[in-house]
């Protein structure tokens, strides 16, 4: 490292690279490249990613998810911008490929103007119990609710909120939790907007994937997972009825052997989805020229 970058490193910054380099990325990066957000908020858009363990992400990192670019920034764990590489999760230790990064490199793609800010705050094994003011996480020893208001807060004092996505259920496919999903989801939705003061925020819900649809069932063979089912129907049928709302559907995705969380391209492709339900659900540009 020449001088200059031992400098800013040590005072809290680093260079970017160039927009579209290609240089080889260590996996698992250790050492990550802070750098400064636009000053102008309305160039630095933020997004909220929250759920479970399949958007915290648990694909295995390969060369493509640790090249960066220079307009998609990670809020990290300490609350300091970086350029954003996977895994993007800190969660647990074993956090991988989730469909954030893709997701915020699509969005750039589709708005060359802006700069996208990731805010990673989902926690693996987390029920929608869990996604409550003051419920407590055992397993990670985190409020997963309040620890996502502080940092997308955090976030904003740089940035301006344009979006949430979600991925969650696994958790609450039993019988009795799945009958009060619709209910919990669309309080949820409601808390988020209410609290981080953003009444029309897009919300983009992700379905749970068709391998978690079956279940191994007393005699061998797979049975209908029910819970499931239902989970995936009311993520479909809230756009109804909560405004500023959408899903994305994992069909054909696959995963990592353990019939739970999605392997890395399965990731990156619902990364895709996201961002092209998100951009639709983005307030559109209007034009300023008047008419006579």
């Amino acid at each position: 490292m020449n001088r200059l970058a031992t400098v800013l490193v040590a005072s809290g910054w680093a260079l970017l690279p160039p927009l579209g380099a290609a240089r080889a990325q260590a996996l698992n990066p250790a050492v990550r490249e802070l750098v400064r957000p636009p000053v102008q908020p309305g160039k630095f858009r933020l997004y909220l990613l929250v759920g479970q363990s399949n958007m915290a992400g648990r694909g295995r990192v390969e060369a493509q998810d640790t090249v960066a670019d220079a307009r998609v920034l990670r809020l990290n764990q300490a609350g300091q911008w970086e350029v954003a590489k996977d895994p993007l999760h800190f969660d647990k230790p074993v956090a991988g490929v989730g469909p954030g990064l893709t997701f915020g490199k699509e969005l750039a793609k589709l708005d060359a103007g802006v700069v996208i800010g990731l805010i990673p705050c989902a926690v693996g094994g987390s029920a929608m119990a869990h996604w409550q003011p003051g419920a407590y996480f055992a397993d990670t020893k985190t409020h997963p609710y309040d620890d996502a208001l502080a940092r997308a807060r955090v976030a904003m004092q740089r940035g301006t909120l344009a979006g949430i996505i979600w991925h969650q259920g696994e958790s609450d496919s039993s019988p009795g939790k799945s009958a009060a999903y619709s209910l919990n989801l669309t309080a949820l939705i409601a808390r988020f907007r209410q609290d981080l003061q953003a009444p029309t925020l897009p919300f983009v819900a992700g379905q749970l994937p068709v391998f978690q649809l079956t279940k191994p069932g007393a005699n061998g063979l797979a049975t209908i997972n029910g819970p499931a089912v239902r989970i995936n129907t009311t993520i479909a049928e809230l756009t109804k009825k909560v405004p500023h709302y959408g899903y994305v559907a994992a069909t054909d995705t696959h995963d990592l052997g353990d019939h739970t969380h999605l392997d890395a391209a399965s990731a990156r492709l619902m990364g895709h989805r996201y961002a092209a339900a998100m951009h639709a659900l983005q307030p559109k540009k209007t034009n300023s020229k008047k008419r006579f």
